[in-house]
């Protein structure tokens, strides 16, 4: 036998030990419980966009937009002009929109948010803008009947410390090139027209 037949081997058996050690093992899934599974399964659920998100992207694309709006019920309506872009984020779970007009003669920027939630069964409404710092939100329903949408929530008055005003807002689809945005507050007991938006899809 030849005598270096045995260091060599006991050599090579050394170097591939420390390689077999380090070769990765296979990891099994972790065995879910059925309740395990059933709350991976809400949250696919809840996280899937739908009927009501692809109704939603009907509205993406660029707008011309005519704004009117009442500081006073009793006073002719401010009417400037303005435009909008909306478009899908996160997948087509939300439709943001970037709006671009006056305020009181001077530049006006506001950023919103509108989506459906498969988890509680509304719909949403975000908005704020250069003329605020906060966040309005707000959760409605969808009519087929009229083709709009109604929003509701509750808006901080600066102008009354802080004082809650109920607001409801309604989207109505007119066709696949318009729609028109109302905005109604609450004072005193008393519902009132403060804005109207008409949306004109940009050619």
């Amino acid at each position: 036998m030849n005598t270096l037949h045995v260091p060599l081997c006991a050599l090579a058996l050394l170097v591939a030990l420390p390689l077999a050690a380090k070769e990765p093992k296979t990891a099994k899934p972790p065995q879910l419980t059925a309740e395990q599974q059933a709350m991976m399964q809400a949250w696919e659920n809840a996280g899937k966009p739908g009927e009501q998100h692809k109704q939603l992207a009907a509205m993406v694309g660029n707008w011309t937009t005519k704004q009117t709006m009442w500081m006073d019920p009793k006073t002719p309506p401010m009417v400037q002009s303005g435009s909008a872009t909306n478009t899908l984020v996160l997948g087509g779970r939300h439709v943001r929109m970037d709006y671009h007009g006056q305020w009181m003669g001077q530049p006006f920027d506001g950023l919103g948010y509108t989506g459906y939630d498969n988890v509680t069964g509304k719909y949403y409404s975000s908005w704020m803008d250069s003329g605020s710092t906060g966040l309005f939100v707000s959760h409605g329903d969808y009519n087929p009947a009229t083709h709009s949408y109604t929003f509701t929530g509750e808006m901080a008055d600066p102008a009354s410390g802080g004082a809650k005003i109920p607001v409801r807002q309604v989207v109505r689809i007119v066709d696949n090139d318009h729609h028109v945005f109302d905005m109604y507050e609450t004072r005193g007991g008393k519902e009132a027209q403060t804005m109207k938006i008409e949306y004109t899809r940009a050619k």
